[in-house]
């Protein structure tokens, strides 16, 4: 299934039926009255967080929603019957906005969340309604209310504990498919990583298993919409701690790369930079001795803790993860 995070859909509630005019036509009830009944409400109109969808690609290609109308109401005071509610399935971490005046109207963090998106139209009062001592044989009958319609722009922002960030083929697939069961394209060259992927890291029993999210590699002008990363710094803004991978193998400036990450993460969120963050130098089985000390002293003048790791011998990814999971204890608390 494709990654999809964004989606326009249209939303119709049901309108409610009409109310019915009629009278009572029985062989021995002479005068018998009004008995016209309401109609029934239209069904209003819901999302519903579902823990197993992690894409708005059903959205994307089948945009147009309506919730079932009410039936009128009969005579004999019959009620027409209401409308069923309709409830479309979103993945967590779907936030939602009007699509036309950009209005935020909620988000769905949670399996069987619901969030009333359009109103279902209220049945009109049959003409039984309206007897009284001085109108006994009223005229009268409601028409059904119409159901709320609107557009909606769902962005879907995953919901991970920790996101690992950096320049492409800084070796953030590669520290997801060791920690995790997620098996991300692996290559020696930029972006393969097309799309976010998901990993459950699960230590061991008597830890507590977190989700890890490996982000599409971030370029210069990342949140100006250059290269891929624009379309996923969205996904950033959930993490609760941040995995800043450089790799320690390369020949260019690593004060440069770590600043060109924190560029485009403060230019797109600047409250990005208080999350907690680890700087990790991977490569390690392939470090320069001049890198590693570039990138502790990028580390002391940030006030950030530094880690080393190789994902290939897993030389200090144990480590890492024990901190990672010390980290997410802390903001619990």
């Amino acid at each position: 299934m494709n990654f999809v995070d964004e989606a326009v859909i249209h939303v119709q509630a049901g309108s409610g039926g009409n109310g019915c005019l009629a009278f009572r036509r029985e062989k021995f009830v002479p005068r018998g009255g009004p008995a016209g009944g309401d109609g029934g409400h239209g069904g209003s109109l819901y999302l519903l967080g579902d823990a197993q969808l992690n894409t708005l690609q059903h959205q994307r290609f089948n945009p147009h929603y309506r919730a079932e109308r009410g039936r009128h109401g009969e005579g004999s005071n019959r009620t027409g019957r209401s409308g069923k509610d309709l409830f479309v399935r979103v993945p967590l971490g779907t936030e939602v906005r009007d699509a036309g005046s950009g209005e935020q109207l909620g988000e769905i963090l949670a399996d069987a969340e619901r969030l009333l998106m359009a109103k279902g139209g209220r049945g009109g009062r049959g003409n039984a309604r309206f007897a009284s001592a001085t109108n006994q044989a009223p005229r009268r009958a409601d028409p059904g209310e119409e159901g709320e319609e609107r557009s909606l722009q769902l962005e879907l922002k995953l919901l991970a504990d920790v996101g690992v960030v950096g320049l492409p083929n800084a070796g953030k697939s590669t520290l997801i498919s060791v920690v995790s069961a997620a098996r991300p394209k692996i290559a020696d060259y930029p972006f393969t990583t097309l799309v976010p992927q998901l990993g459950v890291v699960a230590p061991g029993p008597d830890s507590d298993p977190f989700v890890i999210a490996d982000l599409p590699g971030l370029i210069a002008g990342a949140s100006e919409g250059a290269g891929l990363g624009h379309r996923f710094l969205r996904h950033v803004e959930r993490c609760r701690v941040l995995l800043h991978l450089v790799d320690a193998a390369a020949e260019q400036s690593a004060e440069a790369e770590v600043e060109a990450i924190e560029r485009e993460l403060r230019r797109f969120n600047p409250e990005l930079l208080e999350r907690p963050r680890l700087l990790v130098g991977t490569k390690l089985d392939a470090l320069r001795p001049e890198r590693r000390a570039e990138l502790k002293r990028a580390a002391e003048q940030r006030h950030l803790e530094y880690y080393e790791i190789s994902s290939v011998t897993r030389e200090g990814v144990d480590r890492l993860v024990e901190r990672i999971q010390r980290l997410l204890r802390e903001e619990s608390q």
